[in-house]
């Protein structure tokens, strides 16, 4: 197969990570003939696989509705000789639609999919979802696919590969003392942790009110959050006013993700819509044990009791009881971490996402 992965995307979050994770894989496993990234020459994905050394394309498009970029994009696809448009990104569903459409091109289309959101919002939306060039929709979780049921006229074009997280990046992660050195942290003081962009969808307000109730209960811990975000001036804020500020250390932006995450003790994940949440899956290469939100498709990755605990949504008293009882139970942590590794071994790894990945991309052939 030849193969292009489409996004219009600027930023860097889980699902670029994703196109970047399954170029490594298509290629490390020999799945395709060839393959490249389209995508903005000034997004993040573009730099880190310029920085990889990927086949990347970079381009400049002004908006999703750029006809001449969508009239360039069918001449690429058909330069290229590929079989597959992999998009997305909504703005690149949308321009590949186009490109079909207005232009011609013939490359089979299969679109990404990684939010629980509405798409049948207005007919544009709705009317793209069901274009017939579209050959597949490959969902990461089963709540995507049942929100898209609302748009979709053909629920069988639908279906579904998981999240997926690279092993290798972290085989050489454990607790080393990392966070307590860098702030200064007793070290008989646990560690609670969150990965997140600083989102409405992410609730961190709920994590902030989490804390206070464990802060209420003397449990002796430090909490970190690492991330950016819109809301993140909010959070702070909200910090301040509930006097938290000596309890909650805001670590920001960092790119050593397996120096951190390893030293948390809990993750507290206290997202609210989450597809699957590509931290849970890191988190269990940590060996890290987790407290979910039982909502969206955070359960898909999260067995209750069996590879980590799931807390009901925004109800902090109930994030703070699971919280406790992993801090206070060790066998029973133990046995979470050690299920929740083997689970992402089965499920989520390079290879197993991969390889589904393909056989999906290689049905509409």
């Amino acid at each position: 197969m030849r193969l292009i992965q489409f996004t219009a995307a600027d930023g860097w979050r889980g699902h670029e990570q994703k196109i970047i994770y399954l170029y490594e894989a298509f290629q490390e496993f020999g799945l395709v003939e060839d393959q490249w990234i389209i995508c903005r020459n000034d997004s993040e994905i573009f730099k880190v696989a310029t920085e990889k050394k990927l086949q990347v394309l970079g381009y400049d498009f002004k908006s999703e509705y750029d006809t001449s970029f969508a009239k360039k994009l069918k001449n690429i696809s058909h330069s290229l000789n590929a079989d597959v448009l992999f998009m997305h990104s909504s703005k690149a569903h949308t321009l590949g639609v186009l490109s079909s459409l207005l232009y011609g091109m013939k490359t089979k289309m299969v679109l990404c999919r990684t939010m629980i959101e509405r798409v049948d919002t207005n007919f544009f939306r709705k009317w793209k979802y069901n274009y017939k060039g579209i050959q597949k929709i490959i969902c990461v979780s089963q709540p995507v696919v049942d929100i898209l049921k609302f748009a979709v006229k053909d629920a069988s074009r639908m279906s579904i590969v998981g999240s997926v997280t690279d092993i290798r990046k972290f085989e050489n992660s454990s607790k080393k003392g990392y966070i307590h050195e860098k702030y200064a942290i007793p070290h008989d003081y646990k560690i609670v942790g969150n990965i997140a962009a600083f989102t409405p969808m992410k609730d961190l307000v709920t994590w902030v009110n989490t804390v206070e109730e464990l802060v209420k209960r003397k449990v002796k811990a430090k909490y970190v959050l690492i991330g950016e975000g819109p809301l993140e001036a909010e959070i702070k804020e909200l910090v301040k006013v509930k006097g938290l500020e000596n309890d909650i250390i805001f670590a920001g932006f960092v790119k050593n993700v397996p120096e951190y995450l390893p030293e948390f003790d809990v993750l507290l994940f206290t997202s609210i819509n989450e597809p699957t949440g590509g931290v849970i899956l890191e988190s269990y290469a940590c060996h890290v044990p987790v407290v979910g939100t039982d909502a969206g498709g955070i359960p898909t990755v999260i067995m209750d009791k069996v590879t980590g605990l799931l807390a009901r949504k925004q109800d902090a008293v109930d994030f703070a009881d699971k919280v406790l009882f992993i801090l206070e139970n060790q066998e029973e942590r133990d046995n979470m971490v050690a299920n929740g590794y083997k689970f992402l071994l089965e499920t989520g790894t390079k290879e197993v996402i991969a390889r589904k990945m393909m056989i999906e991309l290689e049905a509409v052939l």
